[in-house]
């Protein structure tokens, strides 16, 4: 598998990366930090605490941090879409 880089994290399974939530029409979503635990086409489940949390993608910053130490900003709308339909369409996507 292709190790993930900023420059193709949406290419990539989400499930398993850490985020926090930056920005949010939800005031009260903004600093929720944790890892992915599950992805829909709208929302994203963090298990902030122990807690899993339902994040709406579209309205929402994100931060992912990589497995190398990295980090990306992702504003929701990008990855607004059923996981397998945004990892396929993604790969059909010109640089």
């Amino acid at each position: 598998m292709t190790k993930i880089t900023p420059q193709n994290l949406l290419k990539h399974e989400l499930i398993g990366l850490r985020a926090k939530v930056l920005k949010s029409t939800h005031p009260s979503y903004v600093g929720i930090d944790g890892t992915v635990v599950d992805e829909t086409q709208n929302m994203l489940t963090i298990l902030h605490e122990n807690i899993p949390k339902n994040i709406p993608k579209r309205t929402t910053m994100f931060l992912f941090f990589l497995t190398d130490g990295s980090t990306v900003e992702v504003d929701g709308s990008e990855i607004t879409a059923r996981p397998e339909d945004r990892i396929k369409r993604a790969q059909w996507r010109k640089p």
